[in-house]
């Protein structure tokens, strides 16, 4: 594919964003921002999760690591199930009994100041990490075969992505995203689907002897049963129940989409479908990676060094002009789906959870308005520069970097939230942010060492869960004599 082709197709599907969201951003305040003004069909947003919830990651990422994992992953994913239903049961029920527009005012509600402002704090460090990652995936492809050959620094290519991502977002926020977040997991399916197809064509067979392939090799083996490995299959699915309960149940990112639903039991079903949903459709993405290394091992092609590389290097370099253009739109559709909604999410948690918009009366719609918009360029701003520093130092599959990190940034919220749930206690507030900065800390360690100290066990996902157990046994120590009524 020529660099020309590239950049066309992606201009056109930008531009099929651009006219979405001036559709759904007419007339669009704060409350159509924030939460849709709580209007949006829940079948809708269950849909447009599903890109969300995948992203560039899942995309490159995930059929990349078939090659080193074979299907483990999905084990994870069966743990995602048990995950959402946990979401949709404790978690939803609160958060609509309590008419949260930011989930982390529940900390306030229940323990105070210090909290609530040390969850909000630990979902923006996540969210603005995980979006970067996201985000750096698409725009590294596109600098190397397109912004490289015209000489277009990095820097400047990530800027033009981002400033895209504001000027269609700025305005209708989660209303608009709503929408767009169905046409872009449409197309980023289609892509996985048709690369799929074309892959078939060129190595001469058809889809049911591909798949026979597949799964008679060792790229479909899904459970590991060596508790050292980091594939054991139950760490791997009790991290996939913890890494959706703190990843989507306590993310403001992807609760702002269900909150933006009519009722507490539209969102229900569209937490409960979701978890369903996307067995198949992972199952869909590795299926597309054994098929992936199959044709390269046929055809004689050099794996490239970073698995990342993987299906760009064979959708835009051996498949042809039609599958590269597929591959493109699929690709920037899953950032999209991702970015857009993460930058949506960071300037409603900033806005209300450290300006109080929710709060503060003084302040007049329009001000607010005026407001959220250098707030939502501010954190545009801060993540072009992380996307810039994680180009710098990118060592590895990013799927795995970002479940990694997200051990020791959501892990303090899991043990809050737990906290909070589960026990009647109140705790000494304003230790609270001590807490959560030991916890990661002494996780670390433990993570680091637990092969000498645990008899050569080594920490894969599961990482999260003794964070929030960390966490939790660090509130418990400061916690008050009395009890809540």
């Amino acid at each position: 594919m020529s660099p020309k082709l590239i950049l066309l197709s992606f201009l056109t599907y930008t531009l099929l964003l651009f006219i979405i969201s001036w559709i759904t951003s007419r007339k669009a305040g704060n409350e159509a921002f924030f939460v849709g003004n709580r209007v949006s069909p829940w079948i809708v947003v269950a849909y447009g999760m599903i890109g969300t919830s995948l992203s560039g990651v899942t995309f490159i990422s995930v059929p990349g690591w078939v090659g080193t994992t074979q299907f483990s992953y999905m084990v994870v994913v069966f743990g995602y199930i048990l995950g959402y239903f946990t979401i949709a049961t404790v978690l939803l029920p609160l958060y609509y009994r309590l008419k949260l527009t930011s989930i982390y005012t529940y900390l306030e509600k229940r323990f105070g100041f210090w909290s609530y402002k040390t969850g909000a704090f630990y979902f923006l460090l996540s969210r603005i990490i995980g979006a970067s990652f996201r985000m750096f995936l698409v725009v590294n492809v596109l600098q190397l075969f397109v912004f490289d050959a015209w000489g277009v620094p990095f820097w400047v290519t990530v800027t033009i992505f981002m400033i895209l991502i504001l000027l269609y977002t700025f305005k209708g926020g989660i209303k608009t995203i709503v929408w767009t977040d169905t046409l872009q997991t449409t197309f980023m399916l289609l892509a996985v689907v048709f690369s799929v197809v074309v892959i078939v064509r060129h190595l001469n067979t058809n889809f049911s002897e591909i798949s026979a392939q597949v799964f008679n090799s060792d790229y479909s083996e899904m459970f590991f049963y060596n508790w050292q490995d980091k594939r054991f299959f139950l760490k791997q699915f009790f991290s996939g129940v913890f890494i959706a309960i703190v990843m989507t149940g306590l993310d403001q990112d992807m609760m702002q989409k269900n909150l933006s639903c009519r009722n507490l039991k539209d969102a229900q079903k569209n937490m409960i479908s979701l978890s369903f949903i996307l067995v198949f459709v992972n199952l869909l993405f590795l299926f597309l990676g054994a098929v992936l290394y199959i044709y390269t091992n046929s055809k004689g092609i050099t794996i490239p060094d970073l698995t990342d590389d993987l299906f760009p290097t064979v959708a835009l370099k051996y498949l042809g002009t039609f599958a590269g253009v597929i591959f493109i739109i699929g690709l920037i559709s899953a950032a999209y789906s991702s970015a857009d909604s993460a930058l949506t999410a960071l300037t409603t948690s900033f806005s209300i959870d450290f300006l109080g918009f929710n709060k503060n009366k003084d302040l007049s719609e329009k001000r607010k308005i005026k407001i959220r918009y250098i707030v939502h360029f501010c954190i545009a701003t801060l993540v072009i520069f992380v996307i810039v520093i994680f180009r710098v130092i990118n060592d590895q599959a990013v799927i795995s970097k970002l479940f990694t990190i997200a051990g020791y940034t959501y892990g303090p919220l899991l043990g809050m939230f737990a906290f909070g749930l589960f026990t009647k206690k109140s705790i000494k507030d304003k230790w609270v942010p001590i807490v959560a900065l030991i916890s990661p800390v002494i996780c670390y360690i433990i993570s680091e060492n637990s092969e000498k100290w645990l008899n050569g066990y080594k920490f894969g996902f599961e990482l999260l869960i003794l964070n929030g157990i960390i966490t939790f046994v660090g509130l418990y120590l400061i916690k008050n004599r009395f009890v809540r009524k």
